[in-house]
């Protein structure tokens, strides 16, 4: 394909599944919304979720293309910044702190389809890690001898058929979740490990 690295695809496909299938804002409220209202009603917010990663991520995109082609040492700075701000989320859910780590407190979604769909919209464009992540994994992912236009197509299709993919994955599992995570020990277990992913992919993304 002349219009797309596949040597460059087939790193980022795993790549961004690790990162979206981490816990965050989005995939806690599919977790929970699993939990307490089913997967297919919960389908209703993803809709919504997914039209929000699409704004952030087109939105993302065209200042990415922007800074690559006009401002390259600001696109450094951002880049690392994004490496940074992803170890931060890191540590922070290492800790068991912040929005970013798993908490479980509150589940009760008991609204209308609309609401749920305007949930998942809000939740995703209000979510920092979305345009961290967007910001800081693209640029590395791009191959400057081809269409800019044609691979971030491609990309953001992924994006967001993996971000569904995982939001499934949550939803799905929400009952088996909860009975493990009732343990508060067990949750922190899970946010060491999600939280080691993450400053794993930013000591990655800032030395690449």
């Amino acid at each position: 394909m002349d219009f797309i690295n596949l040597a460059l695809l087939a790193v980022f496909i795993p790549t961004f599944f690790v990162v979206s299938i981490t816990p965050g804002m989005c995939m806690t409220l599919s977790l929970s919304m699993g939990m307490s209202i089913g997967l297919k009603k919960t389908f209703y917010m993803m809709y919504g979720e997914l039209l929000g990663v699409a704004l952030v991520a087109t939105s993302s995109v065209i200042g990415v293309a922007t800074i690559m082609l006009k401002y390259p040492t600001i696109f450094l700075v951002l880049k690392y910044g994004g490496g940074a701000y992803l170890i931060y989320l890191g540590v922070q859910m290492w800790l068991s702190r912040g929005k970013m780590a798993i908490n479980l407190d509150e589940c009760n979604y008991n609204i209308s389809k609309k609401s749920l769909a305007i949930q998942g919209f809000i939740t995703a464009i209000a979510n920092p890690k979305g345009w961290a992540f967007f910001i800081a994994l693209l640029p590395p992912f791009i191959d400057d001898s081809l269409p800019m236009t044609s691979q971030l197509v491609v990309l953001i299709i992924m994006i967001l058929l993996l971000e569904f993919l995982c939001l499934i994955i949550y939803a799905s599992g929400g009952k088996t979740l909860r009975k493990l995570l009732q343990d508060s020990s067990n949750v922190r277990l899970v946010n060491k490990v999600a939280g080691t992913l993450m400053m794993i992919i930013g000591v990655w993304l800032a030395s690449s």
